[in-house]
């Protein structure tokens, strides 16, 4: 490896309302400056949008300027990589068309300077909450993404962002470490450890900063949020830190 793996999730653009939502989007486009000189791949580990639909020919409006550097940043050749998260879940060929995103829908394995690597959004694993477990075999669907491109865009976008103002991302609660035996994206490492041994779990989803010891030289990066945190992980051939952009 000659350049760092840079890996970042829940921009959540888009919520709370557009003064944030933008402010935000500039500092992440401050940061994706920052990084550019040393990076080779990014990893975008879901839920960079509070809501997304990709209508055949209508796609939500804004968020242009990290699409134009994140379009820049694959034209020079880094290589980008898009989770889908559960609030943009229905993202489907445009970033790939327009950007040269690679689309992730689930879970990713890879090996990088002799290390392994499990990288997922992280929602739906674990123990617990069967009910958004069943949500999300619904709205994966591609029958309910059908249905859902039936509405038109004013109508579809409108409900999404009545939805969004609900979210979690919206409100902004404080975060509570719930101990490494009790973290639902910890013990779903682990449940993996018993099969096959990763160097490092990679996750989104749970907007906590967390960098926790699994055991057997294995660990789990939760790569937080961008809304309080601003946080993301570098691994730059040997190490893995988990850092915070001022």
């Amino acid at each position: 490896m000659s350049k760092n793996i840079y890996f970042a999730s829940d921009f959540h653009l888009g919520t709370p309302n557009y003064a944030e939502s933008r402010s935000r989007e500039e500092r992440i486009v401050k940061w994706l400056n920052f990084i550019e000189p040393n990076c080779g791949e990014l990893f975008l580990m879901g839920d960079i949008f509070d809501f997304w639909f990709e209508y055949e020919k209508v796609i939500p409006k804004g968020f242009i300027r990290l699409q134009g550097k994140l379009a820049s940043m694959a034209d020079s050749g880094i290589k980008i990589y898009f989770f889908k998260g559960n609030h943009d879940m229905w993202v489907r060929n445009y970033f790939t068309e327009e950007i040269g995103m690679q689309i992730i829908s689930d879970e990713m394995v890879m090996e990088r300077g002799g290390k392994k690597f499990y990288l997922h959004h992280g929602d739906g694993l674990g123990p617990g909450d069967k009910k958004y477990k069943f949500l999300r075999k619904i709205f994966r669907s591609p029958l309910c993404q059908w249905l859902f491109a039936r509405l038109h865009p004013n109508l579809g976008i409108g409900i999404a962002t009545g939805w969004s103002k609900s979210s979690r991302a919206a409100s902004n609660p404080e975060e509570v470490f719930f101990g490494v035996n009790h973290e639902w994206l910890a013990i779903y490492s682990k449940e993996i450890l018993q099969k096959e041994h990763f160097d490092f779990f990679i996750y989104g989803h749970r907007h906590l900063p967390l960098d926790l010891d699994l055991g057997n030289g294995s660990r789990y990066i939760n790569t937080g949020e961008w809304l309080k945190y601003s946080s993301y992980a570098v691994f730059d051939g040997s190490n893995l830190t988990l850092e915070y952009f001022k």
